[in-house]
């Protein structure tokens, strides 16, 4: 498992290296999941068959940071890009991706969903990509993007060309709007702004006003 994490660690460093400035390691340690909200969520996946591996908190510079983040190696849906999440991120989307995506797949699209295309999780920057402000929360790895799903059949449905295309693509992608708002603290798509036309945004932030569920 330390071989493991420790390759991991490595592979974070690499993928650590868009956005925003001070996106250095300052400092990094094997202390996670030490509360015990923290290690019910890892049981939590361990009862869903979710396989993941624990990686250790790390410190980056400019704010940025993955507390009690863990990596998913496999889930009922293949998924591509998937860095450091944290726990509650994880265990809704795997849960999103196991009662949301398969069955409305089978049912607007009449196959299943073998792969989703993510456009990755943690990642060291500002809202929307902005040179200055509030940190978004992929600089937390409590995001995640999501692109487009692929079918059994070997068919493609994309957030971008989706949305507005094809009846049965933009009843199936509304459906999982829809069911991740139930889920999510914050979901964001096309309807929102251009910047988010070509994915879904999901994170665990509520409102800071109400504490409510943000979904556009």
């Amino acid at each position: 498992m330390l071989r493991i994490a420790s390759a991991l660690f490595l592979a974070l460093l690499v993928t650590a290296c868009g956005g925003r400035e001070g996106r250095d390691v300052v400092r990094q340690d094997n202390k996670a999941f030490q509360s015990q909200t923290a290690r019910q969520c890892l049981t939590s996946l361990k009862s869903a068959d979710v396989k993941y591996s624990p990686l250790p908190n790390i410190e980056y510079g400019g704010g940025c940071r993955t507390i009690d983040t863990i990596k998913l190696m496999q889930f009922a849906t293949e998924a591509t890009n998937l860095g450091a999440m944290t726990c509650p991120l994880a265990a809704n989307f795997t849960a999103w991706a196991k009662h949301a995506v398969r069955p409305a797949a089978k049912e607007y699209l009449g196959s299943e969903v073998v792969r989703i295309e993510t456009m990755g999780t943690y990642n060291c920057r500002n809202i929307n990509g902005g040179r200055s402000g509030k940190l978004s929360q992929h600089a937390f790895g409590n995001a995640v993007d999501v692109s487009a799903f692929i079918l059994k059949n070997g068919r493609r449905v994309s957030v971008l060309q989706g949305w507005n295309g094809k009846a049965d693509e933009r009843a199936f992608l509304r459906r999982l709007h829809e069911s991740a708002c139930k889920r999510f603290g914050t979901v964001l798509g096309p309807n929102y702004n251009s910047a988010h036309a070509n994915h879904f945004h999901f994170d665990m932030a509520k409102s800071m006003k109400d504490g409510s569920a943000y979904c556009r």
